[in-house]
């Protein structure tokens, strides 16, 4: 009782650091005008819809813009000042007298940081979607659902990554700007595979990207004829890649529950 009391706590305690007045309002409001501005009852690239599973997936896709980008600001904030300004700050020492272990330490302030925008957002999309969209989301949730799996997976890599680096630079600020830089990289570096792939005439670029960013080929299995395409994979390529992304997604987190658990001295 007294564990489960401590775990309490020290997630009250991140959300109240996460979520304090006006964060959250101010977020909430920026995922919903995100999410109904931005929504194309068409569907992405409609020229090249054919099916009502792709109308379905390009919904989830013209939603996903700028929600998405807000999100990764939040969680990138929430993991490196909320869990790096604790660090800076001797407060992880004051939980750690607390009859709690490390792992479920760092899984309260982890569920603080990433779960709870990613089920803000989850919520707030989907309810837009079924608002907006009935028609289309009912009879294809699963593709809303895959769509979303696949979409989220890079932000939560980069959210892993981020953790390690706060871990390891203690330092909340510059852990914060590295995330940002690795989150527009990443953008960067999609551009650069799409030329080389272009340039080769070779799926093999996209195919090894793919690894980390499942959406690319999602979106290539359901808008067909994209110009330039050289690759067109399988509903079961894409369930694989999706699979092999949040592999990565969870040794990358392990790796930080394993660093914080035996080698980070505070």
């Amino acid at each position: 009782m007294g564990r489960y009391r401590s775990f309490l706590e020290v997630f009250a305690s991140s959300l109240n650091e996460d979520f304090h007045f006006p964060i959250l309002e101010v977020f909430v409001f920026l995922y919903a005008l995100g999410t109904f501005v931005f929504a194309n009852m068409t569907g992405m690239l409609g020229q090249f819809i054919t099916s009502g599973e792709a109308v379905a997936y390009g919904l989830v896709s013209s939603l996903t813009g700028f929600p998405l980008f807000i999100f990764v600001i939040l969680i990138l904030k929430n993991v490196a000042y909320g869990l790096g300004n604790d660090i800076e700050r001797g407060v992880i020492r004051t939980f750690l007298s607390y009859p709690l272990s490390r792992r479920m330490l760092l899984t309260a302030k982890i569920l603080s940081s990433i779960v709870i925008p990613l089920l803000l957002l989850l919520g707030i999309q989907v309810s837009a979607l079924l608002i907006l969209a009935p028609d289309v989301v009912m009879p294809y949730m699963n593709t809303v659902l895959l769509s979303y799996a696949a979409i989220l997976c890079h932000p939560l890599l980069i959210a892993a990554l981020t953790l390690i680096f706060t871990l390891l630079l203690k330092k909340g600020g510059i852990a914060l700007i590295t995330g940002i830089i690795l989150y527009f990289m990443f953008g960067i570096f999609s551009g650069l595979v799409m030329f080389l792939a272009g340039a080769l005439n070779s799926s093999l670029p996209l195919k090894v990207f793919a690894i980390i960013n499942p959406a690319l080929p999602l979106q290539r299995y359901y808008v067909r004829g994209m110009p330039g395409g050289v690759w067109t994979p399988t509903l079961n390529e894409v369930l694989l890649y999706v699979s092999a992304g949040y592999i990565i997604v969870a040794l990358t987190f392990m790796f930080g529950y394993l660093y914080f658990e035996r080698r980070l001295e505070l």
